[in-house]
């Protein structure tokens, strides 16, 4: 099973349903490494969230891929996160670069990265209706175990996610957005 053709890899979303919005939004297809809910849905690390609940999930799914792209673009990586704060980023790359950044900036700068590739994405040909997950993950029920009966439920959280990120109902940025991100 893939989203835009890429594999989906390592959790299921119908029993983990941040995890479920980020492969379906992921600029590069299905991906957990490109927002890794994972830590705050299953690990805890930082919050502990109901890897059940939707309430809340589109907000921390933009938020941890805002950030993940800003350490991705910046050479680090996600897994020092589990380490390291927005904080401790935003001061490296200030250290590195001799420009000032504030956690806040640090996380603009993925923002911006993030709606740059859906742009590129939209150019090529790629619509919000592949912000989706296979059939069987929105429709058939997991059978066993702590999810069971569980189906994923991206399309309910889809609209919250794209106003989050100052998105037209079609996945598209807004030109207020892109203005305010200095990408018009």
């Amino acid at each position: 099973m893939t989203v835009k053709k890429q594999e989906m890899p390592a959790y299921d979303p119908r029993g983990i349903q941040g995890i479920g919005l980020e492969y379906a939004t992921c600029n590069r297809g299905a991906c957990h490494v490109k927002g890794y809910t994972i830590a705050v849905e299953v690990l805890g690390c930082g919050a502990q969230l109901d890897p059940h609940a939707t309430k809340d999930k589109p907000f921390w799914v933009k938020l941890f891929q805002d950030l993940t792209a800003a350490v991705d673009a910046s050479g680090g990586c996600i897994f020092g996160t589990f380490g390291m704060v927005g904080d401790d980023y935003a001061a490296m790359l200030s250290a590195l670069t001799g420009v000032t950044y504030t956690t806040e900036g640090y996380i603009k700068a993925g923002e911006r990265i993030w709606n740059l590739e859906r742009l590129f994405n939209l150019r090529t040909g790629h619509t919000g209706k592949d912000d989706t997950l296979p059939e069987r993950m929105l429709k058939s029920p997991i059978k066993t175990g702590p999810a069971k009966g569980g189906v994923s439920h991206v399309p309910e959280m889809l609209p919250e996610y794209y106003k989050l990120r100052g998105w037209d109902e079609k996945g598209v940025p807004t030109r207020e957005r892109l203005q305010q991100l200095q990408l018009a």
